[in-house]
């Protein structure tokens, strides 16, 4: 294979274990330091499980090119229990950063990652992270949004998949606005620095291209390096095999100008 080996990690934050994948640098060299790329699973009912990693936009070209990769699985996740899984609920991009945030510390306190140079990416609710994350945090200083989620009182009623928001909610966007406002990235675009690739299909029916438009144009507006990029004829998964090889080749790139893997920087 190109990529690393990985490793199982595990670490306790307010009260939950929370467990993740880490997968090693490429030609790993445990004198240099390297950069860290956080990938978020969509859901956010789903879990990252032992597995192949795809060629495709994800942690094998990463890996292959030069960075640490960490795959958690936050509060939220499945493999944890119903407390765990349910625990994000009407807490929405919260406590699952905190939890991501803390196996961030576990990574840089055990392996040799420079924390000047760590990026977040992810697709569907991965790409809602990216997009939130930074608004929260300055951990990041770079992010790639794969069809994202800014603003979930806009989203409510762009999207063709809205019946599962109210249970994670707990009441409608129509009955608690305020809810759905306290988990939204573009109440918070002021306190975003972050470089921002997002792409996102044209008939994306479960994340709307909208959603990105409207992060892509208030980070543009805070004068926030960005980019987006629509696919003409994509759902929500690119079947258009050169679509997907555009995805990979624009995300290496923009994690490469903005976290350069320069494995040639040895540390102390």
């Amino acid at each position: 294979p190109l990529w690393g080996k990985s490793v199982s990690l595990h670490w306790a934050n307010q009260g939950f274990h929370v467990q993740g994948w880490l997968l090693y640098p490429a030609d790993y060299n445990p004198h240099r330091r390297y950069p860290l790329i956080v990938s978020v699973h969509g859901g956010p009912s789903w879990a990252v499980q032992p597995r192949w990693p795809g060629v495709n936009y994800g942690g094998a070209p990463l890996s292959a090119m030069g960075y640490f990769v960490l795959f958690p699985n936050p509060r939220g996740s499945f493999g944890q229990g119903e407390r765990f899984a349910k625990a994000v609920r009407r807490d929405m991009g919260y406590g699952d950063l905190r939890d991501i945030l803390a196996g961030v510390k576990q990574v840089e306190a055990h392996f040799p990652v420079d924390p000047r140079r760590v990026g977040i990416t992810g697709w569907s609710y991965g790409g809602f992270m990216s997009m939130f994350a930074p608004t929260q945090t300055r951990v990041f200083r770079a992010a790639v949004a794969g069809a994202g989620l800014s603003d979930w009182l806009s989203y409510n009623g762009e999207n063709s998949i809205d019946a599962w928001m109210k249970p994670f909610f707990g009441a409608s966007v129509y009955a608690d606005p305020a809810v759905y406002a306290r988990s939204s990235a573009i109440n918070f675009i002021r306190q975003d620095k972050t470089p921002t690739l997002m792409v996102v299909g044209e008939f994306d029916a479960e994340c709307p291209a909208p959603q990105s438009f409207e992060m892509w144009r208030g980070l543009k507006a805070m004068g926030v390096p960005t980019q987006l990029v629509v696919y003409p004829n994509e759902g929500h998964g690119f079947v258009n095999p050169a679509h997907k090889r555009d995805v990979l080749v624009r995300a290496l790139a923009w994690f490469a100008k903005y976290l350069p893997p320069d494995t040639h920087a040895e540390h102390g």
